[in-house]
Order: structure tokens, then C-alpha cells, then sequence
């Protein structure tokens, strides 16, 4: 039996609901013995008699999460999936009520849904933001009624420190809860001429200025590499141990190193230094080597 697939019109999936509404609800031998069934032998009929018996269940369930904006048959649909998984789950011998255990399947399937569909933005994924999505508004409302009159930012930490999350966090996903998501193309102004997105300022380098700017620096980073060449193996290790490295060396250590003072590593830097400079003025351009600015 297919319960809901993608084929499946609104029609058939209501009709499946009713149908299923009517159906008597099991006793635990009942459960156990279906689930047994379907367990070790694979049963299809016991498997579709345990889950018609608790889609009542699942009905009851999603609207709990009505208010989310999403249409009640996904929401149905992702719990009959939940309930699925419940059945291929449940261990009989644990003597636990199918109905106990599917309830908390039901529930997880349906918060994934609504994290992976409520918003574009993600809400992340951890335990804590999780609880703090499905929770943050009952939570808040009860604040407010015990502590009348309070500060929106004691409300907020508050909540945050229930949920061992930064106040900001907070306040951010509750933004987003009062808000929603904006279409960028959404029509703005009294005359309707401009889009939300006109306003937005991209501050990142368009395309071709990031390859002008790669390809500068390539062309200069050959010219350094020319200018070192000229210089002599001490006066390029000192360039190098005291410019180009991470941690730079200090004249003392790299006195210690060559065996020399550390006024002669000084004397030695500033004439290769004064060596790169004359090298580098002195190399001739080749225009071919920049893109037009034109």
C-alpha cells in the first residue's frame, strides 16, 4: 500500500486521512503482535493495519505545527514517513506502547521538515537551536506574563541562558520569526519602481577587478623574485628570515645564526634593501604584462 507518494492528488491523500480517523485504535498486544509481524516476517498487511491505526496520531500532531505557515498534508505526510520509521524501529519486547514510541518519530520528521522548509535561511542544525526554534515563543510569552513590563533584552536573556545560547542568537531567530523571508524582487516605494535588492550594496570585488588584481600581484611577486636573485646568498636569507616569513627573525637571532654582530645584520638589510629597490625601479616595463584599465 502506498500511503502518500508524489503521484498521489489532495483528494486521495484526505480521503486516506478520513479513512484512516475511523479506524479503532489497538491494544498494546495488538501493537506488539503487528509489529512482530512485520519485523520478523515482513508482513505487509500487518504493517499497513499498525500504521492506519495511528495516523489519527499523526493528524493530531501536525497541527501543533500549523502556525508555521506550512500546508497541514506535508506536514501529514512527513509524519507518516516518521511513523514508517517507528515501525521499523519498535521493539515489542521492551513492552513499551507503539503509540508512546511513534509519537517521537512523528514529532522529529515533522521539526526537520519545518527547519528545511519554514525559511531560506537556516536555523541551524544543533540540539540547542532546535529546541530553541520550536520553543522560543511559548517560552518568551511566559516571561512576559510573569514579568509585566520587562525589558525585551532581559526577556531575551533569559531565554538565551535557558538554552545555554548568546543573547543575540536570540534575538536574531526572533527577528526572523516576526519578519519572514523577503523576496529580493519584492516592489518597494510608492511608485512601485524599485526592488529590495536595488538598496542591497555588494561590497566584494566584481569578477574583473579580482582577476586584475590576481594578475598584478603575480607580476609583481615575479618581479620580486627577480630583484632577490641579485642579491647575494647572505643578503637573500637575511631578506628572507626578517620580510618573508611568518615569525620573523630579530637581528640578534639571525646574528647568531651567520656567526656575525647584530649591527653588521643591520648594515647587511639595509644594503640589500637598498639593492631590491635600485633592481626593481631599474626592471623595464612590459605593458604586456598588465590588463588595460581602460
Amino acid at each position: 500500500m502506498a500511503y502518500f507518494d508524489d503521484a498521489g492528488t489532495a483528494r486521495a491523500q484526505q480521503s486516506f486521512i478520513r479513512q484512516s480517523m475511523q479506524t479503532a485504535m489497538l491494544e498494546k498486544e495488538d501493537e506488539w503482535d503487528l509489529a512482530r509481524r512485520w519485523r520478523d516476517q515482513k508482513d505487509r498487511k500487518a504493517l499497513d493495519r499498525l500504521i492506519n491505526a495511528y495516523v489519527r496520531l499523526v493528524v493530531k500532531i501536525a497541527g501543533k505545527f500549523k502556525h508555521y505557515g506550512l500546508a497541514n498534508s506535508d506536514l501529514v505526510q512527513e509524519g507518516i514517513l516518521g511513523l514508517m520509521q517507528a515501525a521499523n524501529r519498535f521493539e515489542p519486547e521492551r513492552e513499551l506502547r507503539f503509540s508512546t514510541y511513534a509519537a517521537w518519530w512523528i514529532r522529529s520528521f515533522m521539526q526537520d521538515y519545518v527547519l528545511r522548509n519554514w525559511s531560506i535561511v537556516r536555523s541551524g542544525s544543533t540540539a540547542q537551536r532546535k529546541s530553541l526554534f520550536f520553543n522560543m515563543r511559548r517560552m518568551r510569552a511566559q516571561l512576559e506574563n510573569k514579568r509585566h513590563g520587562a525589558n525585551s533584552n532581559v526577556i531575551d536573556e533569559e531565554v538565551a541562558k535557558a538554552f545555554n545560547l548568546p543573547a543575540a542568537e536570540v534575538q536574531g531567530m526572533f527577528a526572523r520569526f516576526s519578519g519572514g523571508d523577503q523576496s529580493l524582487n519584492m516592489m518597494i516605494g510608492e511608485d512601485g519602481g524599485s526592488e529590495v535588492g536595488d538598496f542591497m550594496i555588494d561590497e566584494t570585488a566584481n569578477p574583473e577587478a579580482a582577476v586584475m588584481a590576481t594578475h598584478d600581484q603575480e607580476v609583481q611577486t615575479n618581479w620580486v623574485h627577480k630583484a632577490m636573485a641579485k642579491l647575494s646568498p647572505r643578503e637573500r636569507q637575511i631578506i628572507i628570515d626578517r620580510r618573508l616569513v611568518d615569525e620573523p627573525m630579530t637581528l640578534e637571532q639571525i646574528g647568531q645564526k651567520m656567526g656575525v654582530s647584530k649591527e653588521r645584520v643591520r648594515q647587511l638589510e639595509a644594503r640589500a634593501m637598498d639593492k631590491l629597490r635600485d633592481t626593481i625601479e631599474g626592471m623595464p616595463v612590459d605593458v604586456s604584462e598588465f590588463r588595460s584599465r581602460g
